[in-house]
């Protein structure tokens, strides 16, 4: 893959950065964060800017371009596909790595004295200017807002913002209708004695009005913001998708509603001037809830005083509490993807060998796999198809440049997961079509016993997930071995693959206590680069654990597996594995078997059926 050329753009950009036609003053630093202004993590192609300027494509980033340099940030993730996607032009800085600074240290370390670092105050979140700002202040430079986006001033065939029409989610689907939401989010209101809420982030406007959209790829969203007062309500959307009668009904725009749940609809646009309106006729003691995640525009038009910032919303959290309606549809969504895997896996095995099958293919494959399951909506993310040394590109996506063809000689990893009307699945397997070497197959028995030592854990409630995290690392620790990513994420239910505020990560230690009903994803994985990627991926369901004892009453919560899908036994060292990881394997495959088996059964699939059945025979260690 040749890196996209940015020379041209650079020397643009770096003229805008002194154009009084946009900026104030001339800025000797400009920020491209890599997310929208609803600081979304995958984004519209009208938002991608940092992909724009700098080659790189990958969901986390910031690139930073001075008058001399051009710099960009990322995770090790992305630390294999930056480097292919980025010319020489740009320097690569490895987060996390020791010795790589931070974006405030490297700019105090180029930049003349007394320079301005500029960025667009929509799409950099508050918690983060506030970050920066301080730093940059206390070595005597100045971060300051651009109000026109500088990359938008050079980007001349930029797509424009989508508007597709809106789905809309009924009782069986969310278990609460957007009035009990709106009810139960003022009740949150009133305890913290705030008058008004803004819903910035996406996924959390969709979730709060029981509405879905396909604005963004992957993800069932809509370009909106929302806000809740004490008894208005404000939708700010663009389009005549709200001209749709279905969309009409169940909003009950037409209705004689109480004054408190009749929703004003207002264009998407006017939030900043609508927020200044509010913050402008606050009485003293009146507070705005906002997330200090929000863009530092939108806080901005609150005055200080008058603000209420938390890292995580009412709205983050509740939606991330899965009620009974949603579980079911969450293991629904999970059975149906194991049926399609079923299919794929059977399908690989006999196809495989004779050469024909490339990523591109076998990702190509796992989709009409899973397009033919009731309520497929769509994918939940590019699938990551990779064999041989591509699998340790972590989060690869196959192009005709690097679409190498699957063989009976090399790993292969798959990472896919789709929405569903009722849930959302991501699930990782790797195998071997032919016979893996006995270095391959201890790696992956590490991967595996880190994967077993998360599902299967009890911790007292109350635990935060980062606590989990080095569970999933000790096997791979005790033979110098690790990987450069978390564990595990927050997965939405027919909402975005990755959500807050719960996780399995060492990055973070801001992540909310893990609580029944919250469902994250077990992603232990191993990765050597230039050969061989390993990551097995189960979504996972908290739920209340049964225990001897119960100190100080607080009691215990443990995982159960929503993803069922075989895990290859002829990857497994079963030498490695104790008598307890022995049963685990063994009893999840015995439920895969059961509760995949009853499916493929009724729709008639009888060979994936008989695929599924080799595939969870007992593992039998020799004593």
């Amino acid at each position: 893959m040749s890196p996209k050329i940015t020379t041209e753009l650079l020397k643009q950009l770096r003229q805008v950065m002194k154009n009084p036609k946009y900026v104030q003053e001339p800025v000797q630093a400009y920020i491209v964060p890599s997310g929208d202004a609803h600081q979304s993590e995958y984004i519209a192609p009208c938002d991608c800017r940092r992909a724009f300027i700098s080659g790189f494509d990958g969901s986390a980033g910031t690139a930073i371009v001075t008058e001399q340099h051009a710099a960009m940030w990322t995770d090790g993730r992305y630390f294999l596909q930056a480097a292919h996607q980025m010319d020489n032009n740009w320097t690569l800085m490895k987060m996390g790595v020791k010795d790589t600074p931070t974006q405030e240290d490297w700019l105090v370390s180029v930049l003349p004295e007394g320079s301005k670092v500029g960025v667009d105050p929509f799409i950099i979140p508050t918690d983060q200017w506030k970050r920066m700002s301080k730093a940059l202040r206390s070595a005597g430079h100045d971060l300051v807002p651009v109000k026109e986006n500088l990359i938008d001033t050079i980007w001349t065939d930029c797509p424009q913002r989508p508007c597709k029409p809106l789905i809309m989610l009924d009782l069986s689907y969310t278990g609460v209708s957007w009035r009990g939401k709106i009810t139960a989010l003022r009740s949150k209101m009133a305890e913290r004695k705030v008058m008004w809420f803004v819903v910035t982030a996406l996924d959390e406007v969709a979730w709060l009005f029981n509405l879905r959209g396909s604005d963004v790829e992957y993800n069932p969203v809509f370009f909106a913001y929302a806000v809740i007062g004490m008894n208005t309500i404000r939708l700010f959307i663009d389009g005549d998708r709200m001209m749709d009668p279905a969309v009409r009904e169940h909003l009950q725009l037409d209705s004689t509603l109480e004054p408190e749940f009749k929703i004003q609809v207002m264009p998407y646009g006017s939030i900043l001037s609508e927020l200044q309106a509010v913050g402008a006729g606050l009485s003293p003691k009146e507070k705005v809830w906002l997330s200090d995640k929000a863009s530092y525009a939108l806080t901005e038009a609150i005055p200080k005083a008058y603000r209420y910032l938390t890292p995580y919303t009412p709205i983050c959290i509740a939606k991330a509490v899965k009620n009974a309606s949603e579980t079911e549809g969450m293991r629904r969504a999970h059975i149906k993807d194991a049926v399609a895997l079923c299919e794929l896996f059977n399908w690989l095995e006999k196809e495989v060998p004779k050469g024909t099958v490339t990523e591109i293919i076998a990702a190509d494959k796992a989709e009409e796999f899973r397009s033919q399951q009731k309520d497929f909506v769509e994918l939940s993310f590019a699938t990551i198809s990779s064999t041989g040394p591509n699998g340790a590109i972590i989060h690869y996506k196959p192009v005709p440049e690097t679409n190498r063809t699957l063989s009976v000689n090399e790993i292969y990893l798959l990472d896919s997961g789709a929405q569903y009307k009722d849930g959302t699945t991501d699930v990782t397997r790797t195998m071997h079509f032919g016979t893996p070497s006995a270095y391959e197959k201890e790696c992956f028995t590490y991967v595996l016993k880190g994967h077993i030592a998360v599902s299967a854990a009890i911790f007292p409630n109350g635990t935060k997930g980062h606590l989990l995290d080095s569970f999933a690392r000790s096997a791979l620790w005790d033979c110098g071995l690790d990987y450069l990513h978390g564990t595990g994420h927050g997965v939405g239910s027919f909402l975005n693959v990755h959500e807050g505020p719960c996780g399995i990560s060492y990055k973070t230690f801001a992540d909310e206590p893990l609580e029944a009903g919250m469902i994250v994803s077990d992603e232990p994985g191993y990765y050597e680069d230039g050969s061989f990627g390993i990551r097995i991926e189960n979504v996972v369901l908290v739920i209340p654990a049964e225990t001897k004892y119960n100190f100080k009453n607080r009691g215990s919560l443990t995982f159960e597996p929503l993803t069922l899908v075989p895990i290859q036994t002829k990857m497994i060292d079963v030498n490695l594995l104790t008598q307890k990881e022995c049963n685990w394997v063994n009893d999840y495959h015995q439920k895969c078997r059961e509760v995949v088996g009853a499916e493929l059964e009724r729709q008639g699939r009888h060979e994936a059926l008989r695929w599924l059945i080799r595939e969870t025979e007992p593992l039998v260690r020799v004593q």
